[in-house]
């Protein structure tokens, strides 16, 4: 559920009229709704009611620090990939001992900006990973809390490029040398290994994966156990799907009741971390109609918003459905049309084919369940702005992320002094 809903034939996200935003910010522009983001975590927190979790969102799939901060009131915390991820979640109040940093890739200087924050736990990856940490956390005077993400070589069963648990993914050790990598790293000064982590991938619809993956930690947990290692944390992940177009995901009380089943009695600390299925249905953006083109073949609905504004559908052949800001009347005429943007890529289709009622150059249109990895992977491509961020609370909305425009982006480039013309060195040649 989100509530983004038709109000006397205009939609709405919460009690805020969507044509009223349009007309002060602009279009396109994303428009999140606090009420779904507190209802989405709130149905999920309820999931795992009774057991000793922590909720740590993942920054990834929406880094607002408005929308943060909407989330850690609520007792989330924040898991991170970043030292960019790290330094939004503190901006946004997350408390640091409840920020996992999580990624493959931990340069250095991040490494030194985790401990030095006292973040609650470093997911290292690899080997050489662990060896840096263990240096890094020496030459600091200080300590690392660590858990070792494994790789389960479980099929997620989701799109090629979010699929993160099979053994020839870039992500975790491998589960058949955790017990080696773990008792290798008790004997590193610096390192305090507490815990495992796992993440098989992202918009899961089936939770068998999940409890494949699972069953692979606890049985992992039970061996180094036995090692005399203490597991204190089990960092399960995220992943949990949720509805894109006509798609039908699990309750997260169904996924709650897999995480009881299988790994509920191990008497560790639990950290999951949802992104997509708190933000997902959360955001929407906002587009008007350019131009209906009348093609040989099709009908070209072409729009404001393009594939640097939402990319999923390019990158993912993501499913977004698409409705006008002004409800159609029950019986209004449906035609197929390809609705795409103005860039000069055949990829910048948003759906093809897709039935919906008339529209007109100058309406507008949302792309639903656009919360999560929208406005985060948003380029620059074309030289186009960065579209604004607008947070609804009831019947206020704020604007949480303004317009990034060209002038903006030219501030920031230079041109070297052989290229400025009001260099007498290039006076002198002629330039």
């Amino acid at each position: 559920m989100d509530h983004f809903q038709y109000r006397d034939g205009r939609l709405c996200a919460e009690t805020v009229d969507m044509a009223r935003i349009a007309d002060d910010v602009g279009t396109p522009f994303y428009c999140y709704s606090t009420a779904t983001l507190v209802r989405h975590y709130r149905v999920f927190a309820e999931a795992l009611a009774g057991l000793d979790a922590t909720i740590c969102y993942s920054v990834k799939a929406n880094g607002n620090i408005a929308v943060v901060r909407t989330l850690g009131r609520l007792g989330a915390g924040a898991d991170v990939v970043s030292g960019g991820e790290l330094t939004r979640a503190l901006a946004a109040g997350i408390p640091a001992d409840k920020i996992v940093f999580s990624g493959v890739g931990k340069t250095e200087s991040e490494m030194a900006q985790a401990l030095a924050a006292g973040v609650m736990q470093i997911n290292v990856e690899s080997e050489p990973e662990l060896e840096l940490l263990s240096q890094v956390a020496v030459a600091r005077g200080t300590g690392a809390r660590v858990a070792i993400r494994i790789n389960p070589d479980v099929d997620a069963q989701t799109h090629e490029k979010i699929t993160t648990g099979r053994s020839e993914n870039k992500f975790g050790i491998e589960w058949t040398r955790a017990r080696e990598i773990c008792n290798r790293a008790t004997a590193m000064p610096g390192i305090t290994i507490v815990g495992l982590a796992v993440h098989i991938g992202s918009q899961l619809t089936d939770l068998e994966p999940f409890r494949d993956a699972y069953g692979r930690m606890r049985d992992l947990v039970a061996m180094l156990r036995a090692d005399g290692q203490t597991i204190e944390t089990l960092d399960l992940g995220g992943g949990l799907g949720i509805p894109y177009g006509d798609a039908v995901a699990p309750a997260p009380a169904e996924y709650g009741a897999v995480v009881r089943q299988v790994v509920g009695d191990l008497e560790c600390r639990l950290i999951v971390e949802p992104g997509r299925l708190i933000v997902g249905n959360a955001g929407v953006l906002v587009s008007r109609v350019v131009y209906v083109k009348e093609g040989a073949t099709r009908t070209f609905v072409i729009l404001d918003a393009a594939m640097n504004d939402l990319v999923r559908p390019a990158l993912y052949d993501a499913d977004h459905t698409i409705i006008p800001v002004l409800e159609p009347a029950a019986d209004a005429p449906m035609a197929e049309v390809d609705v795409v943007g103005p860039v000069c890529e055949t990829g910048d289709t948003f759906a093809t084919q897709r039935s919906l009622p008339p529209v007109a150059a100058g309406d507008l249109v949302v792309m639903r369940t656009a919360g999560a990895y929208g406005a985060v992977m948003a380029s620059l491509y074309n030289a186009r702005s960065l579209v604004p961020e607008v947070l609804v609370n009831g019947g206020d909305y704020a604007v949480v992320r303004g317009r990034i425009g060209v002038d903006d982006i030219l501030a920031r480039e230079t041109l070297p002094g052989w290229l400025d013309d009001d260099d007498p060195a290039m006076r002198r040649t002629g330039g």
